[in-house]
C-alpha cells in the first residue's frame, strides 16, 4: 500500500503555500504576495492523529493564460492533481468566487478525485456569510479557514483523513529500509527492481513513461525487510514528448521524500543527464542515502580506462555527492545486480552509525591542531566540543564561540576529517555549528 497523497491547488495568491507550511509544521514553501512564487512542486511528509500522508504544494492555476510560466505551472498542477488521492481546492474568501475559480472547479470535477473546497482568509474580520456563494462551485460543503491566522486547520485535517480509505498506508510503523529507485525514464529502473526482487511485479517496457504511479514492493532478505519504490513516468503515450520529463521528476521527488536510500539509475549509453542531476540534487538536499547505479553497462565498448572515465564524468556532474558509491550493472543480463542490496545494507549501516562524544571530540581536536580556523572580521573561531544528536541521517552539533564566523570551507574540512575516520559511505552528514548560549542549546 502506498502512502496517501494530498495536493493543494487553486489560483495564484490564495494562500496555498501558507497552508502548506502550517500543515507541514515548518516553513518550506516561499510565501510572498507575488502570484506565481511557487513554480515547482514542493513535498512534505505530514502526520495528523497517527495518520501519515504526503502533502504537495503547487503553483497557481491560471486557466486561460498565454503566459509561458503560468502555462507550465498549470501543467504541473494538473500532474499533481493526477497523482493525488485527495485534492484541497483553495479559494479566496475575501475576493469571492471568480471566473477562474469556476473553471478550475470544472477541471477538478472531471478529475473524479476526492475534493475538499477550502475557503481561505476567513479570519475574524471577514463576514463569514461570504462562504455561502462558494456552494455555487458544485464541490460540496466549503471548509472555512485562515491559513495565516491558523484558524480551522485542525478541522480541515480531520476532514482530510476521513477521505483516506483502507487501501492507503497511513501508519508509520514500517521498520523496513525504504529504497527509492530514481532516474531518467527508460534507464532501466523497473528492470533492475524485477531483478532485485526476483519476480516480475512491475511492468517492464521500452516505452518511456510506462510506470504511471510509484509502486511499493515489500520483501525480505536475510531477515532484513525492504520497501522498494519504483518511480513514475507519464499518463498517456501521446504526451510522452511534452510531459515525460516533468511528470517523472515530480513523482521521483515524492518517492525521495519517503525514502531512506535513493538508487540513482543512469543509462550508460546516454551518460549523466540534466534530469539525473536535478533528481540526485533533490536526494542530496533532503539528506538521503545515495547509490549510483550505471545500467546497460553490457552495451558499452570497454577498455582499461572506460570505468574510470565514466566515474570521472559522474563525479564532475554530481560533485556534491562524492560520498555516493558507483556501481555498473546490466539489468538485461543480471550482471552485478545482486550486489545492489549489499550496497544498500552498507549505506544504511553508515546512516545509523553513532560516534561517541569522546571519539568525535578527539577527531575535532586533532583537526583544529592541524589546521587552525582563519580570522574572520578580526575574530578567530573557537570550537568547544561536538556531539552526535541523530542518525539516519547522521547529524552533529558543534558548539563554538560564534557560529556567525564559521566559513563553509572549514565546515567542509571538519566533515572530511570525520569521514576520514568513519567514511559514512553513501550518506550525507549534517554538521550544525551553534554558539554557546544560542537558542536551542
Amino acid at each position: 500500500m502506498a502512502r496517501p497523497i494530498v495536493t493543494i491547488v487553486g489560483r495564484p495568491n490564495v494562500g496555498k503555500s501558507t497552508l502548506f507550511n502550517r500543515m507541514a509544521g515548518k516553513r518550506i514553501s516561499i510565501t510572498e504576495d507575488t502570484p506565481g512564487v511557487t513554480r515547482d512542486r514542493i513535498y512534505a511528509e505530514c502526520e495528523w492523529l497517527d495518520n501519515h500522508f504526503t502533502l504537495i504544494d503547487t503553483g497557481g492555476i491560471e486557466p486561460n493564460t498565454t503566459d509561458t510560466i503560468f502555462a507550465q505551472m498549470r501543467l504541473q498542477a494538473e500532474i499533481a492533481i493526477d497523482m493525488a488521492d485527495v485534492v484541497l481546492f483553495m479559494v479566496d474568501g475575501k475576493e469571492g468566487v471568480t471566473a477562474a475559480d469556476a473553471e478550475v472547479a470544472q477541471m477538478l470535477r472531471k478529475a473524479k478525485k476526492e475534493i475538499i473546497l477550502v475557503v481561505n482568509k476567513m479570519d475574524k474580520f471577514v463576514n463569514n456569510n461570504n462562504i455561502y456563494e462558494f456552494y455555487n462551485l458544485g464541490l460540496g460543503e466549503p471548509v472555512s479557514i485562515s491559513s495565516s491566522e491558523a484558524l480551522g486547520i485542525g478541522d480541515l485535517l480531520d476532514i482530510i483523513i476521513e477521505k483516506f480509505d483502507d487501501t492507503m498506508d497511513t501508519a508509520d510503523d514500517d521498520d523496513s529500509i525504504k529504497i527509492a529507485v530514481i532516474g531518467k525514464p527508460n534507464a532501466g529502473k523497473s528492470s533492475i527492481i524485477n531483478r532485485i526482487i526476483g519476480e516480475d511485479r512491475v511492468i517492464v517496457s521500452d516505452i518511456p513513461g510506462t510506470t504511471r504511479d510509484a509502486i511499493d514492493t515489500k520483501f525480505e532478505r536475510n531477515e532484513q525487510k525492504y520497501t522498494i519504490i519504483d518511480t513514475a513516468g507519464i499518463r498517456k503515450k501521446s504526451k510522452v514528448s511534452e510531459t515525460v520529463e516533468k511528470y517523472s521528476v515530480l513523482r521521483a521527488f515524492a518517492a525521495v521524500e519517503r525514502a531512506d536510500i535513493c538508487i540513482l539509475v543512469i543509462d550508460a549509453d546516454k551518460g549523466v543527464t540534466d534530469q539525473d542531476i536535478r533528481i540526485a540534487g533533490y536526494s542530496h538536499d533532503n539528506n538521503k542515502g545515495m547509490i549510483i547505479v550505471v545500467n546497460k553497462w553490457d552495451l558499452i565498448e570497454k577498455d582499461n580506462s572506460t570505468f574510470n572515465e565514466f566515474q570521472d564524468e559522474i563525479r564532475k556532474s554530481l560533485a556534491y555527492a562524492t560520498y555516493a558509491p558507483i556501481m555498473t550493472v546490466s539489468a538485461l543480463t543480471g550482471q552485478r545486480v545482486n550486489k545492489i542490496l549489499d550496497a544498500v545494507d552498507e549505506v544504511y549501516s553508515f546512516r545509523n552509525l553513532r560516534v561517541s562524544t569522546g571519539v568525535l571530540n578527539d577527531i575535532i581536536t586533532e583537526a583544529v591542531l592541524m589546521n587552525q580556523p582563519r580570522m574572520v572580521r578580526g575574530k578567530r573561531l573557537k570550537i568547544f566540543y561536538g556531539t552526535q544528536v541523530a542518525v539516519n541521517p547522521p547529524k552533529f552539533l558543534i558548539f563554538v564561540n560564534d557560529s556567525e564566523i564559521v566559513h563553509f570551507s572549514y565546515q567542509r574540512y571538519i566533515e572530511n576529517k570525520i569521514r576520514d575516520s568513519f567514511e559514512y559511505k553513501g550518506t550525507p552528514i549534517i554538521i550544525e555549528f551553534r554558539s554557546r548560549g544560542e537558542k536551542g542549546n
